[in-house]
């Protein structure tokens, strides 16, 4: 199992404030009913799958924490998966899920554009330069390789797009 990621990944993204999109903002406002972005990419970096059911199980401002919590060096990353595995187990009565941390993820690599992410572009007939996309944080690039995947909720895609203004 590998665990939270080298600080050189995360140098680029301020994770001490929370970041919410305004494509997030119809579940985002009140509640924060369903796992924005930012606590993704956080899960992402301290190698912990977070179920949606483990997440409407927790308080609001357990939710709004996790959002908030600084998560920006391996120090941070092992803190934050620490008390992530406490609030689920306190929440659910079941350990947290592992995830594995990959170490070099595609939305840290700047030299090229991944396949996904291409092929996604060319579903909509859109272009996207190299120097867009390194133009682009790291939470940025992570979002968009994130609402390229199989299964989830393309709508929110051009909108990303847009909001980062690559349209």
């Amino acid at each position: 199992m590998l665990y939270p990621q080298p600080c050189n990944v995360l140098e680029d993204t301020d994770m001490t404030e929370p970041v919410y999109f305004k494509f997030e903002e119809d579940f985002v406002e009140d509640n924060v009913r369903c796992i924005p972005m930012i606590v993704r990419f956080k899960l992402d970096t301290c190698g912990i799958k977070l179920k949606l059911s483990e997440w409407s199980k927790m308080t609001i401002d357990e939710r709004k924490l996790l959002a908030e919590t600084s998560c920006a060096n391996s120090h941070e990353a092992l803190q934050y998966r620490s008390w992530l595995q406490k609030i689920v187990l306190t929440r659910t009565g079941a350990a947290a899920t592992d995830l594995p941390v990959d170490l070099n993820p595609e939305w840290a690599i700047k030299s090229i554009l991944p396949m996904v992410l291409k092929n996604k572009l060319q579903e909509f007939n859109w272009q996207l330069t190299l120097q867009q996309w390194r133009g682009l944080d790291n939470l940025q690039r992570f979002v968009l390789l994130k609402l390229c995947r199989p299964g989830h909720e393309n709508k929110n895609f051009p909108k990303a797009m847009k909001e980062f203004g690559l349209l």
